[in-house]
């Protein structure tokens, strides 16, 4: 047995931010941030948050697949941004969508969170528990961003991104997923802490802080090992690959990727310098982009790879 994606869309923040506006804000430039990360401008939001842009890219993801809201049997929500702790973004997607048949509930895993979300929906499909089900990462990660820290600040965009998935023919399905909670001290990002009257303290939120060179260190090895784990279970060459979709975190690391595993950068497509880091967003409206402007054809064999903080990884494998 199979999955099969059948619709996709996604949403943008709706402000453009330039390399040139964030020099006004803080000490960096277009070249600095540029030539590390091969980001030129990112989509922030000024109004919408998580779930609002959740349920637009759910929207579009059933236009796009002819699927009614009310057909749907469950909604997963990749975020590590919800507005609310409850109800969880899923139902709010739910609510705006008017998916009155599906369940839902929200998956973190930082920017691994669609990559696991999706192999949660096989697994629900394989089971023969629900039939239609719609995937979503989404994260507004501006309102967690420390804008005096140019080591992150720089990075990140708001955006969401979602996919319709039904059990398809055949059985080109493959996934690992993985994680090392020992390093999760290398990403982090506090929640609401400390607050109740033992304490004496008011609840703070806190922001992204990330050991860079860490993050670095770890994507390039385990990415191209997660990618080779599955493509051996599944006995499939890499010259059947028509495309490795990873998660846009920064370009040098997709081109070490792309380096290791002796693949050519054609198959590595990218939209990091539009939109930044979208953390569970960034692969399915990468997947979205490459629908819509008829770059995928059926039967193209892709693998979807993902890693962020916890530390958690995962690859995926499926047809089109």
């Amino acid at each position: 047995m199979t999955m099969k994606i059948i619709g996709t869309g996604s949403c943008l923040g709706d402000r453009l931010v330039t390399n040139q506006d964030l020099a006004q804000i803080v000490e960096t430039s277009d070249e600095w941030i540029s030539s590390r990360t091969g980001i030129k401008g990112r989509r922030l939001t000024t109004g919408p948050g998580t779930s609002e842009m959740a349920a637009e890219a759910a929207r579009r993801a059933c236009e796009d697949g002819g699927v009614r809201p009310e057909e749907l049997d469950l909604i997963l929500l990749a975020t590590s941004t919800p507005e609310n702790h409850f109800p969880n973004g899923a139902c709010e997607v739910q609510a705006a969508i008017g998916a009155v048949n599906a369940a839902a509930f929200d998956i973190s895993a930082a920017c691994t969170g669609f990559v696991f979300a999706m192999q949660t929906a096989y697994s629900f499909i394989a089971a023969g528990i629900f039939q239609k089900i719609l995937v979503i990462g989404a994260d507004d990660l501006s309102k967690i961003t420390d804008w005096t820290d140019r080591k992150t600040c720089i990075l990140f965009g708001d955006g969401a991104g979602a996919v319709v998935v039904e059990k398809g023919e055949g059985d080109t399905f493959g996934q690992i997923m993985g994680s090392d909670g020992s390093r999760g001290h290398v990403l982090t990002c506090k929640a609401r802490s400390g607050g109740n009257f033992l304490t004496g303290k008011g609840p703070e939120m806190g922001y992204i802080h990330m050991d860079g060179q860490e993050v670095f260190k770890f994507a390039v090895k385990k990415v191209p090992e997660c990618v080779e784990q599955v493509l051996k279970r599944q006995q499939v060459q890499k010259e059947d690959i028509r495309y490795y979709i990873l998660h846009q975190a920064n370009e040098r690391i997709i081109d070490a990727v792309a380096k290791r595993l002796k693949e050519p950068m054609e198959k590595f497509p990218m939209d990091i310098q539009d939109h930044g880091n979208t953390s569970a967003a960034s692969i399915p409206i990468l997947l979205d982009e490459l629908n819509r402007h008829g770059r995928l054809a059926s039967g193209d064999k892709l693998i979807m790879a993902g890693f962020g903080g916890g530390l958690t990884w995962g690859a995926l494998l499926m047809e089109w």
